[in-house]
C-alpha cells in the first residue's frame, strides 16, 4: 500500500525509486510467505491443491492486472495506482482478520525448531541432498523460463516473422492455459504420478519443445511448441514448491525464502545469457536452454534414488 501511494503520489525520481524499493521488498516477503502459510493451514493430501491455487492466483493477476491497468489508466494515469494501494490495504486487514495458524500449528512448529537448533542451523538441517538437488532444480527452472522467455518475442519475429498479434495472442493462450491447469489439473497429476514424477517429464517435455523450435518450419508447430513449454513451467514450478512445503514441518519460512532467491537469482541470470548468447547466433539461447533442462531431468532420478520419507521427513 505504501509503496503504491509513494508512486502515486511521486514526483521526483528519489521518491519513484523509493516506492519500488519498497515494492520489491514487500513481494519479495510477500509470495515465499503465502506458500509457508499455505503449507501449515494445510494437511499433507490438500497441499497440492492449495499451491495450485496459490500459483493460479499468481498467474491470474499477472495476466489481469496488465489490462485493469491499462483501463485505470484511461480515467487517470495515477488511478491504477491508487487502486492498487487500496487493493493492498484490504488485503492486510483480511489477512490479519482471518489468516491466522492454529495453536496446535504454532506449538508444534517451536517444538520442531527448538529440537533442530540443539542439533545443528536451520540452514545446515534442510541442506540434505534430496533438497540441494530440488533447490538446484528451482534454480534451473526460473533460469530456463527466464533464459526461453525473454527473447522469445525476437526469437520467433526475426527467425518466424512473427507479427505482435501472433505474439500477443500466444501469450493470452498461454495464461488460459496456465490458469485452468494450475487450478483443474495440477492435484489430479500430483495425485496421479506425484511430484517427482510430475518434474521429471515436465523437464523432459521442455527440454524437447525448446530444441524442437530451434528445428521448426511452420508457425503452427511453434505455437504448440511454445504453449508445452511455457505449461510445463507453469506445473512444475508449483509441484517443485509443493515437494518443499512437504519437506520439513518446520522451517517452512526459511526454505520459501531460499525457493524465492534462487528463482531471483535465475530470473537475473537466464535473460543475461540468452542476450548474450544471441549476439552471436540465434539459436544459441534456446540450444543451451535445451541441453540445461535436458540435465535437468536426469537430475530428477537422484531425488527418485532416495526414498520419499528422507525428503518428507
Amino acid at each position: 500500500m505504501i509503496s503504491e501511494f509513494i508512486f502515486a503520489i511521486a514526483t521526483t525520481l528519489p521518491m519513484f525509486n523509493l516506492s519500488r524499493i519498497i515494492g520489491g521488498l514487500s513481494a519479495a516477503m510477500v509470495i515465499p510467505t503465502s506458500m509457508a502459510l499455505g503449507s501449515d493451514l494445510t494437511t499433507l493430501k490438500e497441499r497440492a491443491k492449495v499451491i495450485g491455487w496459490l500459483s493460479a492466483a499468481f498467474s491470474g493477476g499477472l495476466i489481469l492486472g496488465p489490462g485493469l491497468g491499462g483501463i485505470l489508466a484511461g480515467f487517470s494515469y495515477k488511478t491504477p495506482f491508487w487502486v492498487a494501494g487500496v487493493l493492498a490495504i484490504t488485503s492486510c486487514i483480511f489477512t490479519q482478520i482471518f489468516l491466522k495458524e492454529s495453536k496446535e500449528t504454532i506449538e508444534l512448529e517451536q517444538k520442531e525448531e527448538a529440537k533442530l537448533h540443539k542439533n545443528k542451523s536451520s540452514i545446515m538441517s534442510i541442506l540434505t541432498v534430496p533438497m540441494v538437488v530440488l533447490f538446484g532444480m528451482i534454480l534451473v527452472s526460473s533460469f530456463g523460463l527466464q533464459g526461453f522467455e525473454s527473447i522469445y518475442s525476437i526469437y520467433v519475429n526475426q527467425v518466424f516473422n512473427f507479427g505482435l498479434g501472433t505474439i500477443a495472442l500466444v501469450l493470452t493462450l498461454n495464461g488460459i492455459i496456465s490458469l485452468i491447469l494450475q487450478v483443474a489439473a495440477f492435484n489430479w497429476l500430483i495425485n496421479k504420478i506425484g511430484e517427482v514424477g510430475l518434474i521429471s517429464y515436465c523437464f523432459l517435455l521442455s527440454a524437447i519443445c525448446v530444441f524442437w523450435i530451434t528445428q521448426a518450419h511452420s508457425h503452427v508447430s511453434v505455437i504448440v511448441a511454445t504453449l508445452i513449454i511455457f505449461s510445463s513451467f507453469d506445473l512444475l514450478r508449483p509441484a517443485i514448491t509443493t515437494l518443499l512445503t512437504k519437506s520439513s514441518k518446520a522451517n517452512q519460512g526459511l526454505i520459501n525464502g531460499m525457493n524465492m532467491s534462487l528463482t531471483s537469482i535465475g530470473n537475473v541470470i537466464g535473460p543475461l545469457m540468452s542476450g548474450a548468447l544471441m549476439d552471436w547466433n540465434t539459436h544459441y539461447p534456446y540450444m543451451v536452454v535445451a541441453v540445461i533442462l535436458a540435465a535437468s531431468y536426469l537430475l530428477t532420478f537422484i531425488v527418485k534414488r532416495f526414498p520419499l520419507a528422507a525428503v518428507e521427513d
